[in-house]
C-alpha cells in the first residue's frame, strides 16, 4: 500500500472517531426517549431518574471529548520561555526563516526560548491543520549551546519537514490526529461511573485501532521530515545531528541535578544567568567522547507501541544511504549555535528569571567555588551527625564511677543529646581507642532495613560504610576550618574538594584502620597533627 493510500485510510478512520461521538450521543438519546415514552413506569422512577442523569453526565463527557479533538492542536497559553523578536535576534530568525522557505513551510509568527534540549513547531490551526493558523516555534537553549550552526539548520529543517506541502500533506495531518485522538481519550479517562468507563473503553478501543494504522504514516512523515533536513542542511550534518541530540540531552540532565540543583541542600543558588547557562561550561570542559560518556550509563527509553518516530538507528541509517552531498558533519571549525543569539549572558538570566520557581529569588546566588564548599561542607554534616549522636549517646551511657541505679537513670536519658553535647573529632578517636566503636556506638546508628536484627560480625559488615562516611566527614569538616581543602567545580568530573596530597593519599587508609575490627586511631591522629600544624592563617 502506498504512503498516500495508507493516510488516506488515516483520514477515514480520522472521520470515524468524531462520527463515533455522534452514534453515542444519538444512541443514548434514544435511550433516554424510550425511558420516557415508552419504559417509564410510576414505581420505578427513582430507577429512570438515575439512568437519565447518568447518560446524561456521559453525553457531556462525550461533548466535551468531541470539543477536545476539534481543538487539538491550539497554541494554548505561553510556553515557560523567553520569546525573542527579529530585532533582537536578527541572526537567529534569519536561520529560521531559511529553513522554513527551503521546506516550503511559513515561518513561525513567534520564537521562544526554553530550558530544554529540544526544539518544537506548534501551530494554531483549525480542522486539524487543513485551514492554517498562528505558528510558534521553540528552541532549546541547551540545545542550540550543544549544536554547532549547520547541525542546527538540520534540527530547524526537520521541523519544519513535519508540515511539509509535498506529498506528506496528508502525513502532517494524520500527526495532528493522532494528537487530536490521545488528547479526547485523556478527557473520558477523567470519568468516575461505570457508564464513563464503558464508553470510555469504547473510545479508548477505537484510539488503538487508529494509532495502529496511522503508525506507519506518522513514522513515514518522520522519515520524511529526516530527507527534508538533510537536502538543506546536508547529509552527514543531519546525521551528526541526530546523533548529538540524546548527548546533549544526557549532558544537560546531569548538568541540571550535578551543578545547577547543587546548592539545594544549603538553600542557595549560582551566579545570576548561571543556572542555565553554565552548561555552556561544562560543554566546553567535555568535548566529543568526554561528553558522549555522560550518555552511555543511560537506560534507552522503552519504545511505545503507538510511538511515530522510529529507532533512532533506524531513522541515521536511512539518511546515511542518501548519497553523498559533498557537506561537512558540522564539526570542527564551524560556529556553535550559540553563536547566533546577541547578549547570551542577557537572554540566559532572562530565561531563568522566567522559568526559576518564584521562592527562587529568595535565595542567596554564590560563586561557583563558594557554592561548591557550602555544598561540601553540608555534605560532611550529613554524613558525621550520625556517627556524632551515636557517640554522645554511648559517651551519655558509660558511667563506671556511678552506681547501678543513678547509671540506669543516666542511660535512661543518653537518647536526648543537644548539639552543645556533640563530641570533638579527637573525643570520637578517644572513644574509639576506648573501644566503643563496636561495644556501644555502632549500635547507636541506624541500620539498613536488611541489617535490623543483625548482630556482631554481620551486623558489622552494613554498619562499617556508615561509620567509614560519618568520620570522613568529620575529617573533611576540620580540614576545611583549617583552610586546608580547596574547591573543585570539576566540569569534566564531578564537583567536590581538593586536598592536600597527604590526605588524599593517605585518608582512606588512616580512616579504613581507625574503624577496623580492633580500631587503630594512630594513623589518623598524625595526619590531624600534621594538619594542625599547615593550618592557613
Amino acid at each position: 500500500m502506498t504512503f498516500r493510500l495508507r493516510a488516506v485510510r488515516a483520514l477515514v478512520l480520522l472521520v470515524g472517531f468524531l462520527l463515533l461521538g455522534f452514534v453515542l450521543l444519538g444512541a443514548m438519546a434514544a435511550l433516554d426517549w424510550l425511558l420516557v415514552t415508552r419504559w417509564f413506569t410510576a414505581g420505578a422512577a427513582w430507577f429512570e431518574g438515575t439512568i437519565l442523569m447518568v447518560t446524561a453526565l456521559v453525553a457531556v463527557a462525550i461533548v466535551r471529548g468531541m470539543l477536545a479533538f476539534l481543538r487539538a492542536g491550539r497554541l494554548g497559553a505561553a510556553p515557560g520561555g523567553v520569546a525573542v523578536t527579529a530585532e533582537e535576534q536578527p541572526e537567529l530568525w534569519e536561520q529560521v526563516r531559511a529553513a522554513a522557505e527551503v521546506t516550503g513551510e511559513r515561518p513561525p509568527d513567534e520564537l521562544y526560548l526554553v530550558p530544554e534540549a529540544n526544539a518544537g513547531v506548534a501551530e494554531q490551526s483549525r480542522l486539524l491543520g487543513l485551514l492554517p493558523g498562528r505558528r510558534r516555534m521553540l528552541l532549546g537553549l541547551p540545545l542550540l549551546a550543544g549544536l554547532t550552526v549547520p547541525r542546527l539548520r538540520a534540527v530547524l529543517a526537520h521541523e519544519f519537514g513535519h508540515y511539509g506541502n509535498r506529498d506528506t500533506r496528508l502525513g502532517g495531518l494524520t500527526l495532528r490526529g493522532r494528537a487530536a485522538v490521545l488528547h479526547t481519550v485523556e478527557v473520558f479517562s477523567e470519568g468516575t461511573t461505570r457508564m464513563h468507563y464503558v464508553v470510555g473503553a469504547v473510545y479508548i478501543g477505537y484510539a488503538r485501532m487508529f494509532l495502529r494504522t496511522s503508525q506507519s504514516v506518522a513514522r513515514q512523515q518522520e522519515f520524511a521530515a529526516d530527507e527534508s533536513a538533510a537536502r538543506y542542511a546536508g547529509r552527514d550534518a543531519t546525521v551528526a545531528a541526530l546523533r548529538a541530540i540524546p548527548t546533549i540531552d544526557a549532558a544537560y540532565e546531569h548538568y541540571m541535578d550535578t551543578y545547577a540543583g547543587m546548592g539545594g541542600p544549603v538553600g542557595a543558588l549560582p551566579p545570576v544567568g548561571e543556572v542555565l547557562g553554565g552548561f555552556r561550561r561544562l560543554l566546553a570542559a567535555r568535548p566529543g567522547e568526554k561528553l558522549a560518556v555522560l550518555a552511555d550509563g543511560r537506560r534507552p527509553p522503552k519504545p511505545h507501541p503507538y510511538d511515530s518516530h522510529p529507532p533512532l538507528q533506524e531513522r541515521i541509517a536511512r539518511i546515511e544511504r542518501l548519497p553523498a552531498d559533498g557537506g561537512t558533519d558540522g564539526a570542527g571549525e564551524e560556529a556553535n549555535a550559540l553563536s547566533l543569539l546577541r547578549d547570551q549572558d542577557q537572554v540566559f538570566a532572562a530565561l531563568e528569571a522566567r522559568t526559576l520557581p518564584s521562592e527562587a529569588a529568595e535565595c542567596p546566588r554564590l560563586a561557583w567555588d563558594d557554592l561548591v564548599m557550602a555544598r561540601a561542607a553540608a555534605d560532611a554534616e550529613g554524613w558525621s551527625g550520625p556517627l556524632l549522636l551515636a557517640v554522645a549517646r554511648a559517651l551519655r551511657a558509660q558511667s563506671p564511677d556511678e552506681d547501678g541505679a543513678a547509671r540506669m537513670s543516666r542511660r535512661a536519658s543518653s537518647e536526648t543529646v543537644t548539639g552543645t553535647d556533640l563530641p570533638t573529632l579527637e573525643e570520637v578517636l578517644d572513644a574509639f581507642d576506648d573501644g566503643l566503636l563496636w561495644m556501644a556506638v555502632a549500635d547507636r546508628i541506624p541500620k539498613p532495613p536488611q541489617a535490623s536484627r543483625l548482630t556482631g560480625a554481620s551486623a558489622r559488615h552494613f554498619i562499617r560504610p556508615a561509620v567509614f562516611d560519618g568520620l570522613a566527614g568529620l575529617v573533611q569538616l576540620r580540614l576545611i576550618e583549617s583552610g586546608l581543602a580547596a574547591p573543585d567545580i570539576a566540569w569534566t568530573g564531578r564537583p567536590g574538594l581538593v586536598l592536600p596530597p597527604v590526605w588524599e593519599n593517605g585518608m582512606d587508609d588512616a580512616i579504613d584502620a581507625a574503624i577496623a575490627d580492633t580500631p587503630d586511631t594512630a594513623p589518623l591522629r598524625t595526619l590531624l597533627a600534621a594538619a594542625d600544624r599547615e593550618v592557613v592563617p
